[in-house]
């Protein structure tokens, strides 16, 4: 029925019970990190079935950019979680005190990161636009469901009417064509899919890092397709090594190289 949601580990849970425990990020992403698919292990899974099972024992690599990311989000949308946030003042993080401070609370984040995510959340709160979107809404919504037959969970930046996804982008006039390589229109099924919402309701306002312009862009039906049909694609790569047991070591991309056509 659509009151449970059956988990890929064969757990049954009630609808509104799993929702309140995923306001919980331990619960969000490690049990459900596991127990769940997502936008970004689609990605992985068309990246490659050995990352996706590389990263979903152990983690993926934590990487500068996703601080960066998650730190302006939560300038943004938690303004309280971010003030509880350990910030050193080094000039790097291979200094002996960052590591100190690491060591003793475990995410810490350096003075640096602090000034650049403010930098970028005042831009946003300047900008009329930006700031319109994101009125009288929610942020931060958890959301599960059944996916063409897979459990997949999200997490909606902000949501009212439609569904607004905030990103940072290192060029904003290159956003278009960055969005589909980073499989932001799988996002965009999927999350139309989760929160029963068109796609014709998803924005994303994109920041850029070095100018602090603000891009707001609605989806076509095509990027919108597009997502639906990398999803379909990496459900068949799971179903392959996850669920029958296809040989994951013997997994290899055949090819031929091409010298490059010149004009």
């Amino acid at each position: 029925t659509m009151d449970t949601i059956q988990l890929l580990d064969g757990k049954t849970y009630k609808r509104n019970e799993i929702l309140e425990k995923m306001n919980d990020d331990s619960f969000y992403y490690g049990y459900l990190g596991k127990a769940a698919l997502s936008s970004s292990t689609i990605k992985l899974l068309l990246d490659s079935p050995k990352k996706y099972k590389y990263v979903t024992q152990y983690g993926s690599q934590e990487s500068n950019a996703l601080d960066a990311g998650w730190l302006f989000h939560t300038c943004i949308l938690e303004p309280d979680v971010f003030a509880k946030q350990i910030f050193v003042d080094v000039q790097s993080k291979n200094t002996k005190a960052y590591k100190l401070a690491k060591e003793e609370h475990g995410k810490v984040y350096t003075m640096k990161q602090k000034n650049d995510a403010e930098r970028l959340a005042d831009a946003f709160f300047r900008n009329e636009h930006a700031l319109k979107l994101i009125t009288n809404t929610e942020f931060e919504v958890p959301a599960i469901g059944e996916v063409q037959g897979y459990p997949f969970r999200g997490k909606a930046d902000v949501l009212g009417k439609g569904i607004i996804d905030l990103k940072t982008t290192a060029d904003l006039k290159a956003f278009p064509y960055s969005s589909y390589k980073y499989g932001y229109d799988v996002q965009v099924y999927l999350y139309s899919e989760l929160f029963n919402k068109p796609y014709q309701e998803f924005k994303f306002i994109a920041i850029d890092k070095g100018s602090l312009d603000i891009g707001i862009y609605d989806c076509s039906e095509g990027f919108y397709e597009s997502g639906k049909a990398k999803v379909t694609k990496a459900l068949e790569v799971y179903e392959t090594f996850f669920i029958n047991g296809a040989d994951i070591d013997s997994y290899c991309i055949k090819g031929t190289l091409w010298k490059k056509q010149t004009k």
